[in-house]
C-alpha cells in the first residue's frame, strides 16, 4: 500500500533526542523562551506563565525528573514509561492523563504508536512512543493564535488531538483507493490468489485502524462534557469538531470492513461458480464421448450371433447412427449451456 505521509521535523534548537520541546508561555498566549527541564518548577511558580513540554520515548530518569517538576502521579508516570497502553483518559487530582493511539506510514506500511498526554491547569506534556509524527506543526499553529493559547493548556490539548486524528484521514483515503482496485480485480475473469491475500491484509489493517481511532470518541466525549476546572468552555466546541472527525473515520472504516467482507464473499462465490462451470463442461464432453464409446464397445464384443454384421451396409449405418447421436447430444448440451 502506498500511503503518502511526511515526517515533520522536530525543534532544531533541542539537542536532547528525548526532550523535543520545553517552552514557557505567558498568560496572554505568547511564547516566552525555551527552558530546561530543571526550570519547569520555577516557571510554574510564576502565576502568569505556563509550560508546554514535548518528549519522544524518554527514559526512566527523565520521566522521574518530569514527575518531580510537575508533581505528577507515580501511576501515570509508570504508564507513560510503557508503550503498550490501551487508549484511555484518567484523572489524577487536578491533572489528566490521556493515552491516544497514533498511526504513521513507515516503508509503505502502517505502523502504530502511542502518545501519552499529561495536562494540568498550567502545563501540558506530550510523550510519543513508536510511530508518530512530530507535533511541531500543531505547536506552530497554536503559536500563530496567541488569543487561543491565552485560554491555557486545554487549547494545546485540542491541537494535539486534532493533529492525531487528522493524520488518519490520508491513511483512510489510501485504504479506499486500494479497496476500489481490489474490487476491480475481484470481478476479473482470472482468479488471483494475490487478490485474496491483499483483501485479507487490508481487512486486518482496517481492524487495527479502528482499534486505534474508536477509543478516541469516548475520550473526546468526556473532554466535551467533563472536567470544568481543566477544560475551558471556549475550547469545548473545538473538541466537538475533533469528535466529529473521529466519527467520520469510524464510519468510513466500518463501511470499508463491510465492503471487504462482501468482496471476499463475492470472490469465493465467483471461484465456486467458475469451478461449477468447468465441471459442467467436463461432464458435457464426457456425455458426448459416451455415445460413440458405447456403440463401439457394443460391436467390439466377440459374439458369433450378431446378424447385422452380415449386412453389407451395416458398417455405414453404424457410422451414421453414431454421428447423428453425437450431433443430437451436442445440440442438447449446447442448448443447456453445458458446452
Amino acid at each position: 500500500m502506498n500511503h503518502a505521509a511526511t515526517q515533520l521535523p522536530t525543534d532544531p534548537t533541542c539537542t536532547d533526542p528525548m526532550l523535543v520541546n520545553c517552552v514557557a508561555y505567558s498568560a496572554d498566549g505568547h511564547r516566552l523562551r525555551d527552558i530546561s527541564i530543571d526550570e519547569i518548577s520555577d516557571v510554574l511558580e510564576t502565576p502568569d506563565q505556563w509550560v508546554w513540554v514535548g518528549m519522544r520515548e524518554p527514559d526512566e530518569p527523565l520521566l522521574e525528573k518530569l514527575r518531580e517538576e510537575f508533581g505528577l502521579h507515580p501511576l501515570a508516570i509508570e504508564d507513560a514509561h510503557s508503550a503498550h497502553q490501551r487508549a484511555k483518559i484518567e484523572v489524577y487530582g487536578d491533572s489528566l492523563f490521556i493515552v491516544a493511539h497514533t498511526a504513521q506510514v513507515v516503508d509503505g506500511k502502517i505502523a502504530f504508536g502511542e502518545t501519552h498526554i499529561f495536562m494540568g491547569r498550567r502545563y501540558i506534556v506530550t510523550v510519543r512512543h513508536g510511530a508518530s509524527l512530530s507535533y511541531a506543526a500543531a505547536r506552530r499553529s497554536c503559536e500563530q493564535s496567541p488569543a487561543m493559547l491565552a485560554l491555557g493548556s486545554s487549547y494545546p490539548l485540542y491541537a494535539v488531538l486534532d493533529f492525531i486524528v487528522d493524520n488518519f484521514f490520508p491513511i483512510v483515503g489510501d485504504f479506499q483507493k486500494e479497496l476500489q482496485e481490489l474490487e476491480e480485480e475481484v470481478f476479473q475473469d482470472t482468479f488471483k490468489r494475490e487478490t485474496i491475500r491483499r483483501l485479507y491484509e487490508l481487512k486486518k489493517e482496517l481492524v487495527a485502524l479502528r482499534l486505534a481511532i474508536a477509543p478516541l470518541q469516548d475520550i473526546l466525549n468526556q473532554l466535551i462534557r467533563q472536567f470544568p476546572g481543566l477544560i475551558r468552555d471556549e475550547v469545548r466546541p473545538y473538541f466537538r469538531d475533533v469528535f466529529d472527525h473521529t466519527a467520520r473515520i469510524n464510519e468510513s472504516t466500518d463501511t470499508m470492513r463491510e465492503m471487504l467482507t462482501a468482496a471476499l464473499n463475492v470472490n469465493l462465490s465467483l471461484v465456486t461458480v467458475a469451478q461449477g462451470e468447468v465441471v459442467k463442461r467436463l461432464a458435457g464432453w464426457a456425455a458426448l464421448l459416451a455415445a460413440p464409446t458405447l456403440l463401439a464397445s457394443w460391436y467390439g464384443m466377440n459374439f458369433k450371433s450378431m446378424h447385422e454384421l452380415d449386412v453389407p451396409w451395416a458398417y455405414h449405418a453404424i457410422i451414421v447412427i453414431t454421428v447423428v447421436t453425437c450431433g443430437v447430444l451436442y445440440w442438447v448440451l449446447r442448448r443447456a449451456k453445458w458446452l
